[in-house]
């Protein structure tokens, strides 16, 4: 037999092993989101999470986490990274939260275990895509005021209103 063929199929070989080693290295983009969610939601403002427990890493729990919209009561993506000392990831989890779940965001010390544990809260569909890393990561990022009472005045009568007020002081001197 010519060594030909034998080189052929090593060849082959090689390059298909690489092409499984990078396919399951990847990691989410947005491009595979639009296959996560259609464009309807069970309730207005629904939304969904990535959702997992304990997953090996962030690239097998966004692959498997369940297509299912959050509870009427949660309101935020919750993502929770534990690392090893050296910065490896040990696990994720993931799923929707209330409020109260994202109030300690952040990175805590290295544990008796040597795990550093990042947990990151965002609002917004999908959001939990990437890990907290570190205390940059590990955030509480929201599109809207956490309390809703505190916001700015913005009824147009009241700015009208100071408008003809200052014309009428200003006409009188």
């Amino acid at each position: 037999m010519e060594p030909w063929p034998l080189m052929a199929w090593g060849l082959m070989l090689t390059a298909i092993t690489g092409w499984i080693k990078a396919v399951q290295s990847r990691d989410f983009t947005e491009k595979d989101i639009v296959f996560l969610h259609p464009s309807t939601t069970p309730y207005p403002g629904g939304f969904k999470c990535f959702t997992c427990e304990d997953a090996p890493d962030n690239y097998e729990c966004n692959r498997w986490a369940p297509d299912l919209y959050c509870p009427r009561e949660s309101r935020y993506c919750y993502t929770q990274h534990k690392m090893s000392w050296d910065g490896n990831t040990v696990s994720v989890a993931k799923r929707c939260v209330a409020l109260e779940d994202c109030l300690a965001t952040g990175c805590s010390e290295v544990d008796h275990e040597g795990n550093k544990v990042c947990i990151s809260c965002c609002e917004g569909n999908i959001c939990n895509m990437p890990l907290p890393q570190n205390e940059t990561d590990a955030i509480f990022a929201t599109t809207s005021p956490i309390n809703e009472s505190v916001q700015p005045a913005q009824s147009p009568t009241l700015l009208l209103s100071v408008c003809i007020i200052s014309l009428m002081l200003h006409s009188i001197n």
